[in-house]
């Protein structure tokens, strides 16, 4: 699905520390992008902070097995970030972290050679978890290569009015939303300056917004082990399969509904395993 696109994850890393089994996963939304992007068949890299403890290494390690480039990375003595994690009938609940790690105090900020670096390629990812300040958005939106950003849940209308107009596809978590509320979301993020915009709701699907209509997604139905990075592994399917259908000048409306489907598939296959994406080790 991603052929031989070359993407990058931008922003936060973590491990989910799973308290009721006593281990923990890397994870973070940006670094999820990066690995489900490789196992889709793309180029993938990873940019962040790392701390230098034992999450860190592990993290890095994982990275490099899965051949996800990880060469313009920053590390720093201290914490690597970390969510705790309980599952109740196969769902994830958070239950503490703090709050990015060694990212808090040493947030990325983006130099000449990163910048360069961005620009051999074709989507950038982040997220609202990556402490990206809007002058780092507009270095991003300088290279001219299109960011994606996840907004997660943690979004107020300010802050889509203040970062849509840098951003080329807008991720909304809207689970705790009813779908008028969700489309009325999605409206607002166009309006904003993001041509595309999707919604994910959980177990009632997703929906799209380009400015002209909404598509609709229903899941594709599994027994999950947990769901943990399923909302990731969504985006991350369906911007690929987004890329690599414009490069073969597919029609719009039919490459929007079919990257929706090919969405809906890979989630579904990344809730049967534990952790966003497996790998884990004891805490």
């Amino acid at each position: 699905m991603g052929g031989q696109l070359n993407v990058l994850g931008a922003g936060d890393n973590v491990v989910d520390q799973y308290i009721h089994t006593g281990m923990m996963y890397p994870g973070g939304n940006a670094l999820n992008f990066s690995v489900y992007a490789r196992q889709l068949g793309a180029h993938a890299a990873y940019m962040g902070v790392f701390g230098d403890d034992r999450a860190a290494r592990h993290i890095q390690d994982v990275l490099s097995q899965l051949g996800v480039d990880i060469s313009r990375c920053r590390s720093h003595p201290g914490e690597n970030g970390y969510a705790q994690v309980n599952l109740v009938d196969g769902d994830r609940v958070f239950v503490g972290g703090n709050k990015g790690g060694v990212q808090h105090d040493h947030p990325l900020r983006l130099d000449g050679d990163d910048l360069q670096y961005m620009k051999r390629f074709e989507l950038i990812h982040s997220s609202c978890y990556s402490d990206l300040s809007l002058a780092e958005l507009a270095k991003i939106q300088g290279t001219g290569i299109p960011l994606s950003y996840d907004f997660s849940s943690d979004w107020d209308p300010r802050e889509l009015e203040e970062r849509c107009p840098y951003v080329f596809c807008s991720l909304l978590s809207c689970g705790h939303l009813d779908e008028s509320e969700a489309r009325e979301i999605l409206r607002l993020a166009h309006r904003s300056g993001s041509p595309l915009a999707l919604a994910t709701m959980g177990s009632r699907g997703a929906v799209l917004y380009d400015g002209e209509r909404f598509y609709r997604q229903e899941p594709h139905t599994v027994v999950p082990v947990d769901t943990l990075g399923a909302g990731d592994a969504f985006f991350t399917a369906f911007i690929l399969h987004y890329l690599s259908g414009k490069k073969q000048m597919q029609d719009e409306g039919t490459l929007l509904l079919s990257s929706l489907s090919a969405a809906a598939q890979f989630a579904a296959q990344a809730c049967l395993c534990d952790g966003a994406f497996g790998h884990g080790i004891a805490l």
